[in-house]
């Protein structure tokens, strides 16, 4: 950040009282900026005994496939936001269960957060940020073709949790969490 948004000056990294942290503060009206980590919202959309992916069609990781997720907007809560999402990119209109995994990616500032989603029906189609959309039996998930870590963890527990019977019928589970660091691959 080189310059305030409140007055167009100049800012410069300092540590501004009663703080622990370098902070941009402008250097004319003294407006301290805080950048926050931004959240990335989305679903586990599942349609029977199948997920719903969708392959992108944009940077990052343009032709890889993924849970539909994005960022979420103000003034929308993180349920509303992964459903909104949902709907965008793979026109499926989804039924929000609880908060499943909660993924920490501290190095490119992002908190992953997906929900448990039971699709309405067996509709959906590509949304422009998506190629194609198509449901996908455990068996058959391309593993080696997954956008990002937080979408193979998630889905890893996903059908973990499946397998052991910990998901009932209506989505009753525990919620998953943890940091995924920058070396990690898919």
């Amino acid at each position: 950040m080189k310059f305030c948004n409140r007055c167009g000056s100049t800012v410069q990294l300092q540590i501004p009282a009663d703080d622990t942290r370098a902070r941009h503060v402008c250097t004319v009206c003294e407006h301290i900026h805080y950048l926050n980590p931004r959240n990335v919202v989305g679903s586990i959309p599942v349609w029977q005994r199948q997920v719903l992916l969708c392959r992108r069609a944009i940077e990052p990781r343009l032709g890889f496939w993924t849970l539909p997720a994005g960022f979420l907007e103000l003034g929308e809560s993180t349920s509303a936001g992964a459903a909104r999402e949902t709907l965008e990119e793979a026109g499926a209109e989804v039924d929000i269960g609880p908060l499943y995994s909660l993924l920490n990616v501290a190095h490119v500032e992002q908190v992953h957060l997906f929900y448990l989603a039971q699709m309405r029906n067996a509709n959906f189609l590509a949304g422009t940020e998506s190629l194609e959309v198509a449901l996908f039996a455990e068996a058959d998930i391309p593993w080696s073709e997954l956008a990002f870590p937080t979408v193979k963890q998630t889905l890893v527990w996903f059908f973990a949790d499946r397998a052991a019977g910990k998901l009932d019928a209506h989505f009753a589970c525990n919620t998953h969490s943890r940091d995924i660091l920058p070396h990690e691959k898919i």
